[in-house]
């Protein structure tokens, strides 16, 4: 694959047949994937021949190989000129995403109940694989209020407050979601899991504002240094699987019949308008809407503990999705054009004035989590006027090694015992999954965070470090 540096953070893959449009991967060369082991530049080349699609194919700072889409990537597509949606192009895990909680409290005041701390949110955070959740629907009529409500559902059930509605993406949900368009099989994985973690790369992180960038921003979005934080990653658990696996195989059915032909079968896509579009955007949108009921019910849970062990509330900061696939108005070829935005691994990024932003964030644009590996730090950013890549960025540090090379690398380490060498508290976690998610399975996230600031796609605003940890 044959790169083009245009400046320091930006490369460019020239289009050639059947690409209707280049790539463009925003990276430093140390960040640039390994093409002998990760052909993840080769699908940016690949999404680039999506119908419909416009501008470029993008890839974010922690680009690796996915399903169909790179880990990392971003793609728009005019929905009037027949442009698509992709489910390869949002993910499995729909709305996988962060949450981060902000605690009236600093390191010092939490350090003799921090043992008491992990210990409740341990007992109160369900994950793992299997079922448990904060809460048990009755049936399948809660649960499409779920699927249809998302974050305002549970907080008009007492899991929550207005404020958190306030700071959510889409105010809480994604209104145009359809649960009729849920599979059944769907609804049997998803009913007993609202409230839950799950595996994996998940983990609930207690942890304290390290650096602060910019005041002014900082405190418009609650955080100042010293502070004692929450971050919650988490989304649609097996629900969300389930809705992706349907609608690859449906749209690889039809693919044929609108005259679509892609290089991937794992590309396989339909127009936005057809009936087959309409319907995945339904079912996304209810997995969506499940995420934020899920990290909803995740934040109350927490929420109680902190209250019991300190005395202290978890204000949220903000609540972002990096798997979705948006309806949005952006400026193409100087005229204002109807989108469907695919950010697989890439976060929304608002600028400051936005309409989309609640009132007290419009003046210094939306908050954006960007968490690192287990035990580096994680960085909070904010949208910057004129940004490429229809206002998005990095979603994390972006894993380069698979889960079963982290696992061999660490042979012979004991990465619990590591991780409490940090002073960084470890509740509920396998050997496993901790050798998993340890840093060097990981790019570095500061020079990831370094280089979406380089390519102007946003800025930095805070830094903060785990000081404790629940995984499944």
């Amino acid at each position: 694959m044959e790169l083009v540096e245009e400046s320091p953070y930006r490369f460019r893959i020239d289009r050639h047949d059947p690409m209707r449009v280049p790539g463009v991967v925003f990276a430093s060369r140390s960040l640039l994937p390994d093409a002998g082991a990760d052909k993840s530049l080769d699908q940016v080349a690949n999404v680039a021949t999506l119908p419909g699609i416009v501008g470029a194919s993008y890839a974010m700072p922690d680009v690796h190989w996915g399903y169909g889409f790179p880990i990392g990537g971003v793609a728009a597509t005019d929905i009037e000129e027949g442009g698509v949606v992709s489910p390869g192009g949002v993910g499995f895990d729909i709305s996988c995403g962060v949450r981060l909680l902000a605690a009236d409290l600093d390191r010092a005041g939490l350090r003799p109940r921090l043992d008491a701390l992990m210990d409740g949110l341990g007992e109160a955070t369900p994950r793992g694989m299997g079922k448990g959740a904060v809460w048990h629907l009755t049936d399948r009529a809660e649960l499409d209020a779920v699927l249809r409500g998302g974050s305002r559902h549970a907080v008009e059930r007492g899991f929550g407050v207005q404020h958190d509605l306030d700071r959510c993406e889409d105010y809480g949900a994604v209104d145009d979601a359809n649960p009729a368009q849920v599979s059944e099989r769907a609804v049997e994985r998803g009913a007993r899991q609202v409230g839950s973690l799950g595996s994996g790369n998940h983990f609930l992180e207690v942890q304290v504002v390290e650096d602060v960038y910019d005041e002014a921003a900082a405190s418009a979005f609650g955080l100042r240094a010293g502070q004692v934080c929450v971050m919650i990653h988490c989304g649609s658990r097996g629900l969300g699987h389930q809705i992706c696996t349907d609608y690859v195989h449906e749209m690889e059915k039809v693919m044929r019949g609108y005259g679509i032909h892609v290089p991937d079968r794992q590309l396989a896509c339909a127009p936005v308008s057809s009936h087959e579009g309409r319907a995945y955007l339904g079912a996304m949108a209810a997995a969506a809407n499940y995420a934020r009921a899920n990290r909803q019910l995740l934040h109350h849970a927490a929420r109680q503990v902190f209250h019991r062990v300190t005395g202290s509330d978890l204000d949220l900061v903000y609540d972002i999705s990096h798997n979705l696939a948006k309806i949005e108005t952006h400026q193409v070829d100087g005229a204002r054009r109807r989108l469907c935005v695919h950010r697989k691994g890439a976060t929304r990024a608002l600028p400051p004035g936005h309409a989309d932003l609640p009132d007290d964030l419009r003046g210094v644009g939306q908050p954006v989590l960007i968490p690192g590996s287990m035990g580096t730090g994680s960085y909070v950013l904010t949208g910057v006027p004129g940004a490429p890549a229809w206002a998005s960025t990095c979603h994390g540090a972006g894993r380069v090694q698979s889960r079963k090379q982290a696992t061999k690398a660490v042979r012979g380490h004991d990465p619990r015992r590591e991780l409490e060498a940090q002073d960084i508290a470890v509740r509920g976690a396998s050997r496993r999954g901790l050798a998993e998610e340890m840093p060097a399975a990981y790019k570095d996230i500061t020079a990831v965070v370094a280089a979406a600031e380089g390519a102007g796609l946003c800025r930095r605003v805070a830094r903060l470090v785990p000081i404790g940890v629940v995984k499944g």
